[in-house]
Protein backbone atom coordinates (compact mmCIF):
# COMPACT_ATOMS: atom_id res chain seq x y z
CA UNK A 1 0.00 0.00 0.00
CA UNK A 2 1.24 3.44 -0.88
CA UNK A 3 -0.22 6.83 -0.10
CA UNK A 4 1.12 9.78 -2.04
CA UNK A 5 0.32 13.20 -0.63
CA UNK A 6 0.78 16.28 -2.78
CA UNK A 7 -0.46 19.80 -3.30
CA UNK A 8 1.36 21.70 -0.60
CA UNK A 9 2.99 25.03 -1.21
CA UNK A 10 3.30 28.64 -0.19
CA UNK A 11 0.15 30.73 -0.01
CA UNK A 12 -0.83 34.06 1.49
CA UNK A 13 -3.26 34.42 4.37
CA UNK A 14 -6.79 33.99 3.09
CA UNK A 15 -5.68 31.87 0.17
CA UNK A 16 -6.57 28.33 -0.77
CA UNK A 17 -4.82 25.06 -1.49
CA UNK A 18 -6.04 21.60 -2.35
CA UNK A 19 -4.12 18.64 -1.05
CA UNK A 20 -4.38 15.24 -2.71
CA UNK A 21 -3.76 11.80 -1.29
CA UNK A 22 -3.49 9.14 -3.99
CA UNK A 23 -3.79 5.56 -2.76
CA UNK A 24 -2.39 2.53 -4.52
CA UNK A 25 -2.53 -1.09 -3.47
CA UNK A 26 -5.54 -0.38 -1.29
CA UNK A 27 -8.85 -1.67 -2.54
CA UNK A 28 -12.31 -1.81 -1.15
CA UNK A 29 -13.63 0.49 1.50
CA UNK A 30 -11.23 2.43 3.63
CA UNK A 31 -11.18 5.52 5.80
CA UNK A 32 -8.74 8.35 5.22
CA UNK A 33 -7.47 10.94 7.61
CA UNK A 34 -5.46 14.10 7.22
CA UNK A 35 -3.04 15.11 9.94
CA UNK A 36 -0.64 17.98 10.30
CA UNK A 37 2.45 18.74 12.30
CA UNK A 38 3.64 22.28 12.85
CA UNK A 39 7.22 23.02 13.88
CA UNK A 40 7.75 22.16 17.52
CA UNK A 41 4.28 20.71 17.93
CA UNK A 42 2.76 17.27 18.01
CA UNK A 43 0.97 15.83 15.03
CA UNK A 44 -2.75 16.51 15.18
CA UNK A 45 -5.77 15.21 13.37
CA UNK A 46 -7.32 17.62 10.89
CA UNK A 47 -10.05 15.66 9.17
CA UNK A 48 -11.32 12.16 8.56
CA UNK A 49 -13.51 10.65 5.87
CA UNK A 50 -15.16 7.35 6.65
CA UNK A 51 -15.26 4.38 4.29
CA UNK A 52 -18.92 5.19 3.60
CA UNK A 53 -17.90 8.55 2.10
CA UNK A 54 -20.50 10.28 4.23
CA UNK A 55 -19.08 10.24 7.75
CA UNK A 56 -16.81 13.24 8.08
CA UNK A 57 -15.02 14.78 11.02
CA UNK A 58 -13.06 18.00 11.27
CA UNK A 59 -10.90 19.51 13.96
CA UNK A 60 -12.55 22.59 15.44
CA UNK A 61 -9.71 24.74 14.21
CA UNK A 62 -10.48 23.99 10.55
CA UNK A 63 -14.22 23.48 10.62
CA UNK A 64 -15.94 25.64 8.02
CA UNK A 65 -12.70 26.24 6.13
CA UNK A 66 -11.51 22.77 5.11
CA UNK A 67 -13.43 20.15 3.15
CA UNK A 68 -12.47 16.51 2.73
CA UNK A 69 -13.72 14.52 -0.24
CA UNK A 70 -12.97 11.44 -2.28
CA UNK A 71 -12.85 10.57 -5.98
CA UNK A 72 -13.28 6.80 -6.02
CA UNK A 73 -12.50 6.56 -9.72
CA UNK A 74 -9.07 8.00 -9.03
CA UNK A 75 -8.65 6.40 -5.62
CA UNK A 76 -7.75 9.84 -4.35
CA UNK A 77 -8.87 11.83 -1.31
CA UNK A 78 -8.68 15.60 -1.30
CA UNK A 79 -8.45 18.24 1.38
CA UNK A 80 -9.67 21.57 0.12
CA UNK A 81 -8.30 24.28 2.37
CA UNK A 82 -9.80 27.76 2.16
CA UNK A 83 -9.31 30.94 4.18
CA UNK A 84 -5.89 29.75 5.20
CA UNK A 85 -4.24 31.26 8.25
CA UNK A 86 -0.59 31.37 9.31
CA UNK A 87 -1.41 28.87 12.05
CA UNK A 88 -2.31 26.34 9.35
CA UNK A 89 1.37 26.20 8.42
CA UNK A 90 2.50 22.61 8.89
CA UNK A 91 3.52 19.43 7.17
CA UNK A 92 0.33 17.65 6.20
CA UNK A 93 0.08 13.85 6.12
CA UNK A 94 -2.59 11.51 4.88
CA UNK A 95 -3.30 8.15 6.44
CA UNK A 96 -5.63 5.25 5.68
CA UNK A 97 -7.34 2.44 7.49
CA UNK A 98 -8.64 -0.43 5.40
CA UNK A 99 -11.18 -3.23 5.75
CA UNK A 100 -14.23 -0.96 5.92
CA UNK A 101 -13.66 0.37 9.42
CA UNK A 102 -16.66 1.45 11.42
CA UNK A 103 -16.53 4.92 12.87
CA UNK A 104 -18.28 4.88 16.22
CA UNK A 105 -16.99 8.15 17.65
CA UNK A 106 -15.31 11.29 16.42
CA UNK A 107 -12.25 10.99 18.61
CA UNK A 108 -10.77 7.66 17.53
CA UNK A 109 -10.31 8.41 13.81
CA UNK A 110 -8.52 11.64 14.68
CA UNK A 111 -5.77 9.69 16.44
CA UNK A 112 -2.62 8.53 14.67
CA UNK A 113 -2.65 5.05 16.16
CA UNK A 114 -5.97 4.19 14.52
CA UNK A 115 -4.46 4.18 11.02
CA UNK A 116 -2.67 1.38 9.21
CA UNK A 117 -0.92 3.24 6.41
CA UNK A 118 0.77 6.61 6.09
CA UNK A 119 1.93 8.77 3.25
CA UNK A 120 4.84 11.15 3.22
CA UNK A 121 4.13 14.72 4.19
CA UNK A 122 3.50 17.76 2.05
CA UNK A 123 4.45 21.17 3.36
CA UNK A 124 1.91 23.97 3.57
CA UNK A 125 3.22 27.43 4.38
CA UNK A 126 0.84 30.32 4.92
CA UNK A 127 2.47 33.72 4.93
CA UNK A 128 1.04 36.62 6.89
Amino acid sequence: VQLQASGGGLVQTGGSLRLSCAASGLSGYYAVGWFRQAPGKEREGVSCLGSDDSTVYYAESVKGRFTISRDNAKNTVYLQMNSLKPEDTAVYYCAAKGSRPVLTDRTTPMKERWYDYWGQGTLVTVSS
